[in-house]
């Protein structure tokens, strides 16, 4: 009696979770499967461009760090963006060696621990961002605390430099969909 019990319970789980999995793979963080695309998925608003389940908005203002993650909060409910891929560093908006973005990483909290605007520590990167102190022979007293990305001259690659957090940017503000 209790080996049938058990049979019909994991029957169960495994019914349960073969649903969810269904469910989980139409879905991905960078698209959605066609099969689920219907009324009900969620649409970006005018001006932002989706990509998966997120929105980004590519702000031509040129702001400080701080003023560019509040008119991110402001205007749209939203934030600098958080990269957790290269898939995530939209190719298309940076065709221009000059194109540079302000995403939302700082080390501005503790000097050398960077950080998410959502408080989620950065997975290090070799030789970027290094924090460097002067830039054409101007000292910067406390070094270079925001992350900018953009392309690096020749490379044709997308690139993290850190900066000031004072100088203007462009930025890319994200949300979810």
């Amino acid at each position: 009696h209790k080996y049938h019990q058990t049979t019909e319970h994991l029957q169960k789980l495994i019914d349960e979770n073969s649903a969810m999995r269904k469910n989980i793979t139409g879905k991905s963080h960078f698209g959605l499967n066609p099969n689920y695309l219907s009324d009900t998925c969620h649409k970006c608003q005018e001006g932002w461009e989706q990509n998966g389940p997120q929105c980004y908005y590519f702000s031509t203002d040129e702001l400080t760090w701080e003023q560019a993650r509040e008119k991110c909060r402001r205007d749209g409910g939203a934030d600098l963006v958080k990269i957790e891929s290269e898939d995530e560093q939209v190719e298309h908006t940076m065709t221009k060696t000059e194109d540079r973005f302000w995403i939302g990483l700082t080390d501005s909290v503790t000097e050398g621990t960077w950080l998410w605007t959502d408080g989620t520590p950065l997975n290090k990167r070799k030789g970027e961002p290094d924090n460097w102190t002067e830039v054409n022979n101007t000292q910067y007293v406390n070094g270079e605390d925001c992350v900018r990305m953009g392309t690096k001259s020749g490379s044709g690659l997308k690139w993290w430099f850190d900066r000031s957090c004072k100088a203007s940017q462009k930025s890319i503000c994200e949300k979810s969909a």
